[in-house]
């Protein structure tokens, strides 16, 4: 995996959940079974989908029952944004294996797969941003200030893409060196969260 990879996918996975627009459209992954590309490509079709489930959720004339089923989905989709983000860091672990790192190899903080994954974020951001920039039931004022965070937007891009193709050098050589702490998300947790096992408690009396 490397920045441009991670581009090509993100970018398709993007655009092909636009051209429906829809929360419950069906990922239909054009890549093959088991490749980076596919795993890249899931990644961002989950994070496209909480993208429009968040603002979704920030519609003022949803009902109670609509925004407490919008949480509930958000939350499952942060699982799975999670889940997916450390089998791309199990890649990079598996691609790392048997390298030794330098005596005076530093430690990273963040992994490739966080990373990446705020990549994918700066992804939906620039799409996003550029509608912003083309809309015509809007001033030129509201236009042109949303180039000028465009354009912030795409140095960010710049910058981030080097910034993963660096860390991968940099581990590959043993330079820097990785290490992965799973996400314990506690509040999916029926045996972490207290409000939900206090629920089942009281499901049992």
């Amino acid at each position: 995996m490397n920045a441009e990879l991670c581009a090509r996918a993100f970018s398709r996975a993007i655009d092909d959940y636009h051209q429906h627009d829809d929360v419950d459209h069906a990922e239909n992954n054009p890549y093959p079974d088991g490749s980076p590309e596919a795993l890249l490509y899931h990644k961002c079709w989950i994070d496209t989908v909480q993208w429009h489930l968040e603002d979704l959720a920030r519609d003022p004339a949803a009902s109670a029952e609509t925004m407490a089923d919008l949480k509930r989905r958000i939350d499952r989709s942060n699982q799975r944004r999670t889940d997916t983000v450390e089998q791309i860091d199990d890649r990079f672990l598996e691609q790392f294996r048997g390298i030794e790192p330098k005596q005076e190899a530093r430690l990273n903080s963040e992994t490739p797969a966080w990373l990446i994954d705020r990549l994918s974020i700066l992804f939906l951001k620039i799409y996003h941003m550029r509608e912003q920039t083309e809309r015509a039931d809007v001033d030129e004022a509201h236009r042109q200030t949303c180039r000028q965070k465009l354009e912030v937007l795409l140095e960010q891009e710049r910058d981030l893409k080097r910034c993963l193709d660096e860390l991968i050098e940099d581990i590959q050589a043993g330079r820097r060196y990785m290490k992965v702490y799973r996400q314990m998300k506690m509040y999916n947790d029926a045996s972490l969260n207290p409000v939900l096992y206090a629920s089942r408690a009281n499901q049992t009396r």
